[in-house]
């Protein structure tokens, strides 16, 4: 397989590193070479000097032998250019854009098949708020993917000093807990586990359990997080991502947005039914705590500056917010900003990396998602004719650093244990390392 990927920012960067890793043919095109010298000195892929709405460019860079061609810069209108280029000089068969004005991402007939041939186009900003919006259902929740149409959910929690699976290997766990629990992955300091029942759990430790939708309230209450939604919300950032959020749950939550620029606050006033909207500046305490920050139930910080989001959650953690979630766009940053308290932080880039990386993934993988700071993937695929998966029990499949998480049968969800079986056309969520890709692409197939 070859890909090209026309732009090397953050999501460039991050989808070349991920793919190299796996041996995939790619070539990452730019204009920016400070952006392309990051490239060439920490991964192993071609690079190519130019605009990639170029035709010479694209040239340059093979376009005519390539099966998919990614454009994610930060411009919609380079990243439509260079699909129409891909569809109309070089023959791509798959194009796949970032495209964040919803005017654009918004019209059908610009991407679909006979016009730019867009499949799909992904909005960072709208991928992000549902992410945000889906923290919102558990508020000591620091990561909430769903799956099977929600189906099933992938549920990460922090474990606190006290905890009562604190110092518990998982044997014990489900003796103690009088109940079949699965943690499929631990994110520990820089270590990301796969664990085995002998593992033993810690305070500190991020755990990632999958649950059947309708027992998510009663799996939590057995561990003791509360599963109470948040009601009370302040937003920090009023830009489409802040947009986003409060437009879907101000129906159903008190919604404050804080908001710096005094043209957008009119926007912001005007588009939203009942959000309350503050010109103001969100580093100031004294404002904060005149707009009782305290008895929020979530602060989200969600501006343009990684910095300010971290700095901000953090004063609105001291001042008694109950939940904090900060945005950060430089991956770096997102471990420092864990280890500083803060409760969950999402990276739009990450976000929309992972749903890219879904279609270049061989096999029948439904959907993807990278997880603990893009270490591991939970990855839901189907089970196909020649799978070696098939009539075996999952303590005879041998799996490395992969765990099945759930199996997905008819309508019927099952937590696995090693004696269940896998059979043709079963749905799996498989939480897998990275160096163990390949392996699971295998078994889908």
């Amino acid at each position: 397989m070859r890909i090209i990927i026309v732009g090397a920012g953050e999501v460039g960067y991050q989808i070349a590193k991920f793919l190299s890793l796996e041996s995939i043919d790619v070539v990452v095109i730019d204009k920016d070479r400070s952006k392309l010298k990051r490239i060439v000195e920490e991964i192993d892929v071609a690079v190519v000097e130019g605009e990639g709405g170029d035709p010479s460019t694209l040239r340059e860079a093979e376009a005519d032998r390539a099966d998919i061609l990614l454009a994610v810069t930060d411009k919609d209108e380079i990243n439509m250019i260079a699909c129409l280029l891909a569809k109309a000089m070089f023959g791509i068969p798959r194009k796949i854009a970032r495209i964040r004005n919803p005017e654009y991402f918004n019209n059908e007939k610009l991407l679909s098949r006979e016009n730019l041939d867009i499949d799909p186009a992904i909005n960072p900003e709208l991928e992000l708020a549902k992410a945000v919006i889906r923290l919102l259902e558990v508020p000591l929740a620091t990561d909430i993917e769903e799956f099977e149409g929600g189906l099933v959910k992938v549920i990460g929690l922090k474990i606190i000093e006290g905890s009562l699976l604190s110092g518990k290997t998982l044997q014990k766990l489900s003796v103690t807990l009088h109940r079949k629990i699965l943690i499929a992955l631990i994110l520990r300091d820089d270590k990301t586990i796969i664990p085995s029942g002998t593992d033993s759990l810690k305070a500190g430790d991020i755990i990632y359990i999958p649950v059947r939708k309708k027992e998510v309230q009663d799996i939590l209450a057995l561990i003791g997080v509360t599963t109470k939604p948040a009601k009370k919300v302040m937003l920090l950032g009023g830009g489409r991502t802040g947009y986003y959020v409060a437009s879907s749950i101000e129906q159903r939550a008190d919604v404050k947005i804080i908001e710096k620029d005094a043209d957008r606050c009119k926007y912001l006033s005007k588009n939203l039914k009942n959000s309350l909207v503050l010109h103001a500046d969100g580093t100031e305490q004294k404002m904060l705590m005149e707009e009782n920050i305290g008895d929020m139930d979530a602060f989200i910080a969600v501006s343009n500056s990684d910095e300010l989001n971290i700095m901000v959650s953090l004063l609105a953690k001291k001042l008694g917010a109950k939940k904090n979630i900060a945005v950060v766009n430089k991956t770096d940053y997102m471990m420092l900003a864990h280890s500083l308290g803060l409760q969950a932080v999402l990276s739009p880039r990450l976000i929309t990396a992972s749903t890219i990386l879904r279609y270049v993934r061989r096999g029948d993988i439904l959907s993807l998602t990278a997880i603990a700071e893009a270490k591991a993937e939970i990855i839901e695929g189907r089970i196909g004719k020649t799978s070696p998966l098939i009539g075996k029990t999952l303590d005879q499949a041998h799996l490395k650093a992969s765990i099945i998480g759930a199996i997905i049968r008819g309508e019927e969800v099952i937590i696995p244990s090693g004696s269940d079986r896998v059979i043709e056309g079963d749905k799996l969520i498989i939480f897998t390392l990275r160096e163990s890709i390949k392996e699971v692409e295998k078994l889908l197939m």
